[in-house]
């Protein structure tokens, strides 16, 4: 569009150039014309963020941990009988299956959490899936520009980028930034930073790197609260290579739409919610309040309260909105306030894999249906609880499943201790091959799989 024409949409021809009684007059016209170049400038100014291509990490099978082994460790770990029950409760209710792994360390009787095997945990899955994400697209270390890594229970000295700098040999001048202690959503945040990053470093590559350390993190006391990690997490990681480059569209998987992050942390059961503390005995684990679902759920509906008008139709708008005049303004108490159709809005869902209590509450949430956690639900049965790069999982699910077409949008949802709730929405750039080798090629014939159901 030319600069006349762009004009001519605000101005008629004769009034640009005709001064006389009723016309604007010259400081009105470059007043115009200042504000047209200021909105030119910002409409080119913020490109977009592509999503070129991601892996996830594949433990070897001789590091699963089924719950044979579970109850062996506890056994020879001298917990008492009711400790032992309570952790087979929580696994036989997590929707874990025995393929997901620990690290090697947690399989040493005791299990070792020294900072030594911590950092191996570290480089095991971090130097694994970062060199194949850059040996596959052919990109040498000193062309990224931008590195973010998460990780938030493990913070070493020198930090966790300073070791992919160090192992890869990236550039000097690379702009690194390690996260901790932001939780299971950090692997959205992580994006949002680099986002952020990319709108300001023009035609940059960003190397984002998503995981938690389990090695050093078991607890070994017997506050329930805090054996529940116990059987939750496993191993696992994801690196994710964006960019902001116009000649990387064509090559991109997908484009980020938007991104929207809540903190619920001036509320205190909220913060209070998923906490790191030492028990009576001084022994340090991680707790999870019996209000961590409700709080999980008022997040989301923090959440989606910003990301509904970006992403759902009018007409889901506008009977939401019914819904809540009828309720609030005309009294009608006994009336429900409506749930958009968020199907309407995306094809594809990646809940966090937090656990099979949090999958079942987001999809009554939201009014999903069984197929729409069908990823969340298959990647916590394989590689459990992976924290921050859970959803990662879950996308490349339903990439092998070969679901994924051209102009489809994917919601990712993520929480995180704090307490967060971070959305991720992704626009497919073209069709993806089922075919490619990823970490569920091997098995993904497999899969759905009927996971069993216990009383809860």
């Amino acid at each position: 569009m030319t600069m006349k024409t762009l004009l001519s949409k605000y101005f008629s021809f004769s009034e640009l150039f005709v001064v006389s009684e009723g016309s604007i007059s010259v400081a009105q016209f470059l007043a115009a014309l200042a504000l047209i170049l200021i909105s030119l400038c910002f409409c080119f100014r913020f490109s977009s963020v592509y999503l070129l291509d991601y892996v996830c990490y594949l433990p070897p099978d001789n590091l699963r941990v089924p719950y044979s082994h579970f109850i062996e460790h506890f056994v020879l770990c001298n917990f008492d009988q009711e400790t032992i029950d309570f952790e087979l409760k929580v696994l036989e209710r997590s929707g874990i299956g025995v393929e997901a792994c620990m690290p090697e360390s947690v399989h040493e009787v005791p299990p070792d959490g020294s900072l030594k095997h911590a950092q191996a945990e570290i480089e095991l899955v971090l130097f694994t899936i970062v060199k194949e994400l850059l040996s596959k697209h052919n990109v040498h270390p000193k062309s990224i520009d931008i590195l973010v890594s998460n990780c938030s229970l493990f913070c070493p000295t020198p930090s966790i980028t300073s070791m992919i700098i160090n192992k890869f040999g990236f550039r000097s001048n690379i702009k690194s930034v390690s996260l901790s202690g932001m939780g299971c959503s950090a692997g959205l945040l992580s994006i949002s930073l680099a986002k952020d990053l990319l709108r300001v470093h023009k035609n940059s590559l960003a190397l984002v790197l998503s995981m938690e350390a389990v090695a050093p993190n078991g607890y070994i006391g017997n506050a329930k609260s805090k054996l529940i990690s116990n059987a939750l997490f496993r191993m696992g990681g994801a690196a994710i290579l964006l960019s902001n480059r116009k000649q990387d569209k064509r090559m991109a998987k997908y484009k980020l739409q938007h991104l929207v992050r809540t903190h619920m942390g001036s509320n205190d059961k909220a913060y209070e919610s998923v906490y790191q503390e030492p028990d009576e005995n001084e022994i340090v684990g991680v707790s999870l309040s019996r209000a961590l679902l409700n709080v999980a759920a008022s997040a989301l509906r923090t959440n989606i309260t910003d990301l509904g008008p970006l992403v759902l139709p009018y007409s889901e708008q506008i009977r939401y909105g019914w819904s809540v005049i009828c309720r609030k303004i005309w009294l009608m108490g006994n009336k429900e306030i409506y749930v958009p159709n968020f199907r309407k809005a995306f094809e594809h869902f990646c809940i966090h894999a937090g656990g099979k209590s949090v999958i079942d509450a987001i999809e009554e949430s939201l009014k999903l249906q069984k197929e729409d956690g069908e990823a969340s639900r298959m990647a916590l049965y394989r590689f459990g609880n992976t924290s921050s790069s859970s959803v990662w999982y879950e996308l490349l699910y339903l990439e092998a499943k070969g679901r994924v077409k051209k102009g489809d949008r994917v919601w990712q949802i993520a929480f995180g201790s704090g307490f967060k709730c971070n959305s991720a929405v992704w626009k497919c750039l073209h069709d993806i091959d089922p075919n490619v080798r990823n970490a569920w090629s091997d098995r993904i014939h497999l899969y759905p799989v009927e996971i069993p159901v216990f009383d809860c």
